[in-house]
């Protein structure tokens, strides 16, 4: 897939109510939840214990994160738009999140984003994206909310 390429705040702004981009498909591995598991603490046998989850999940097998799917956000983000003609990016915020369902170990998972607004504040630009996290081959997302981006355009 193409990759979207802005340059200005007009182009931005071109695309509010509009689809941007989706991203390529990225696999969810066991080695991926391990390393989320370790770097946040949590081990919660749903996500880490492969023969328990197995056994006893109700998805015969492990799952990832909740916030393990929502850290992917920005990365797909990254893969599929690209903002140029900026001296600064932050993240500023997700709005009215919420998971549809888990996602399962080797599960792949895309974002499919559309521009809810873009706001000048004072030169820089506060964009609301809508970001749906779908899963391959699943007719329920993973998740949808809104993450919020503040650009300075040069």
């Amino acid at each position: 897939m193409a990759k979207l390429i802005i340059n200005s705040y007009e182009e931005f702004e071109q695309y509010v109510g509009k689809e941007l981009a989706t991203s390529e498909y990225h696999k969810i591995t066991q080695e991926q939840i391990n390393l989320f598991a370790d770097a946040t603490l949590d081990h919660q046998w749903i996500h880490v214990d492969v023969e328990r989850a197995r056994k006893e999940s109700p998805y015969g097998a492990t799952i990832a994160h909740g916030y393990l799917s929502v850290s992917l956000l920005a990365y797909l983000w990254f893969q599929c738009v690209e903002v140029n003609n900026i001296t600064m990016l932050v993240n500023y915020g997700i709005e009215n999140l919420k998971f549809g369902q888990p996602v399962v170990v080797d599960s792949e998972v895309r974002i499919v984003t559309r521009l809810k607004a873009i706001t000048n504040l004072r030169g820089t630009a506060k964009t609301e994206v809508e970001v749906t996290l779908e899963i391959k081959g699943s007719k329920k997302h993973a998740l949808k909310g809104v993450i919020i981006f503040l650009y300075q355009f040069k």
